[in-house]
């Protein structure tokens, strides 16, 4: 498995950290030496998580805030310098999933994805740049499995994972000749919150969706988590522009 190196005096944004792969990474990150500053809606979430961070002897901050809008990724951002000093990763794994006949999904779940799922990674990735920047630092975006293999009901969940894919090879080329990275993992299927509360529409044929069906069953978090931190620390220094595809095989047909 590849370990992050050590991240003593350094500082990681995590999103999505009140439970599931975002508290995973998040501790992690703390286990390698990181103080983190940790964003989500479900604020007791997070305090869960920070207090289980603090118990590996760093700082934790919790930002408890709705990515969906802009100011508020910008927002977490500024915090986390504040308070630590400097920005060292960021990861972003905080997602929404909606799932409905493409004729039935309504307009504020399609625009709910694309803000959570898509802008609020960049505008997190905006705001944190010119920290990253002076530390060397680097960007972790989770996507899916499903930015490369289609799935039937989750247009949007689709769209938004294939498009932070592409975003993420776009800004490591834009950012070729700078010392920071930016890298992509995208899980199969996890034992998270997202999974647990999928409802499939009415009426859906399960021959099309179960096309995404895990044949080697689900993905370990802890598994998932130990990769982007990794990806977040110096260890991965010759990693730049990648998508790592931790899925049991879901995508290699």
């Amino acid at each position: 498995m590849l370990q992050p190196s050590d991240m003593k005096g350094r500082a990681a944004l995590v999103t999505g950290a009140a439970g599931g792969l975002g508290a995973a990474s998040a501790l992690r990150l703390a286990r390698a030496g990181a103080d983190v500053c940790l964003v989500d809606v479900d604020a007791a979430g997070l305090e869960d998580t920070a207090a289980a961070a603090r118990a590996h002897g760093v700082k934790a901050l919790v930002r408890a805030t709705d990515l969906s809008e802009r100011e508020n990724c910008v927002g977490a951002v500024a915090a986390a310098v504040e308070t630590f000093g400097r920005l060292d990763g960021l990861c972003n794994v905080a997602a929404v999933l909606f799932t409905d006949h493409a004729t039935d999904m309504p307009a504020a779940a399609w625009e709910k994805t694309l803000a959570v799922n898509l802008s609020a990674p960049f505008y997190l990735i905006q705001a944190a740049i010119p920290h990253l920047l002076e530390t060397n630092g680097a960007v972790v975006n989770v996507t899916s499995c499903a930015a490369h293999k289609a799935q039937a009901y989750s247009a949007a969940y689709c769209a938004t994972k294939a498009g932070l894919s592409h975003m993420t090879k776009a800004l490591a080329m834009e950012y070729m000749k700078k010392p920071i990275r930016f890298n992509a993992v995208a899980p199969g299927g996890m034992l998270t919150s997202i999974a647990k509360n999928m409802r499939l529409p009415e009426g859906f044929d399960g021959a099309l969706f179960g096309r995404v069906a895990p044949l080697r069953g689900m993905v370990e978090v802890d598994e998932v988590a130990e990769l982007v931190a990794f990806l977040a620390s110096p260890a991965s220094v010759a990693y730049h522009g990648a998508c790592i595809n931790i899925d049991k095989g879901i995508t290699a047909d």
